[in-house]
């Protein structure tokens, strides 16, 4: 029952890898232009991404709200903002002035982030022998960061929201792992993202994404590029997020932000980017850090 388990686990982590690697390139093509020009804004691009994911899921939420215990689901809804609404808007600000690569590998820093809020808050302590995966994980994305992050169409400052953003990701992880994990992932995510939808079309009507000529071309595929990634990106891969943390706990599923780089520097390489020794040999440490991290002592 074990290897299955294991099994299970490892498949959740590579989709993760997968979705969520490819979403920072959704982003960048919900807001720009093939050009570079501006199509739809940051805060647009955010809340359609949140609008999407919750009507997608809005079927099951009776009985999704049915199914939460009632000392739950104030928990849920701030799972949903924690880790999703507010990282979706820091994001997409983000990625507005850097590019995608850099944000991917940034993200990785979400393990550490993890580590922290559990300490701080739920006065989790660090085993020595994970903490040195994450140093090892951690060296590996500052390897790649400083491949990426002098490059002229970055901005560097703005790389502080993303860092901002994995706090909430952490705060989210364990979270679900302290007070909801006896509840399926599906209604979690089902609650979560239905009870964001009225605040994502506020955003939607206050950022003036109605008064956009919505019916051209150029932004037909900005918004289903916006929309893939709430669909995909946020309401599937969350589900099975959430599952994940269930099944591994906290630590091992925010590992999942190492794989993230793999999947950005292949879709930067599709967009015409190159690859460097020193980019796989910092892959290679990510790897061995993950590794280490998740290694029975």
């Amino acid at each position: 029952m074990q290897k299955g388990t294991d099994g299970l686990k490892w498949l959740l982590f590579i989709l993760l890898c997968l979705i969520w690697g490819s979403s920072f390139v959704l982003m960048k093509l919900g807001m720009f232009a093939p050009d570079g020009s501006q199509v739809l804004s940051a805060w647009q691009v955010a809340a359609i991404r949140i609008f999407t994911s919750g009507m997608v899921l809005l079927p099951f939420a009776i009985k999704a709200w049915k199914r939460i215990p009632k000392q739950s689901r104030g928990i849920v809804l701030i799972s949903g903002w924690l880790g999703s609404f507010i990282p979706a808007i820091l994001f997409c600000l983000a990625e507005s002035k850097i590019d995608s690569a850099l944000a991917g590998t940034l993200n990785a820093v979400t393990p550490l982030s993890t580590l922290f809020i559990g300490w701080l808050i739920y006065r989790i302590p660090v085993a020595k022998s994970k903490l040195t995966g994450i140093l090892v994980g951690l060296a590996g994305c500052i390897l790649l960061f400083m491949q990426k992050a002098f490059d002229p169409v970055n901005h560097p400052g703005w790389a502080g929201l993303v860092l901002v953003a994995t706090l909430c990701y952490g705060w989210n992880v364990q979270m679900v792992r302290q007070k909801l994990s006896g509840i399926s992932a599906l209604d979690i995510a089902t609650m979560a993202f239905s009870g964001m939808i009225p605040f994502s079309f506020i955003l939607l009507m206050v950022s003036g994404y109605f008064s956009l000529p919505v019916q051209e071309e150029i932004f037909v595929r900005a918004t289903l590029a916006a929309s893939i990634l709430g669909i995909i990106g946020t309401a599937v891969a969350s589900i099975i997020f959430y599952r994940l943390v269930q099944l591994s706990g906290p630590l091992f599923a925010s590992l999942v932000t190492y794989g993230i780089p793999f999947v950005a520097i292949g879709w930067g390489l599709v967009y015409g980017e190159k690859i460097n020794i020193a980019q796989v040999a910092a892959l290679a440490i990510i790897l061995g850090g993950v590794y280490l991290t998740n290694k029975e002592r």
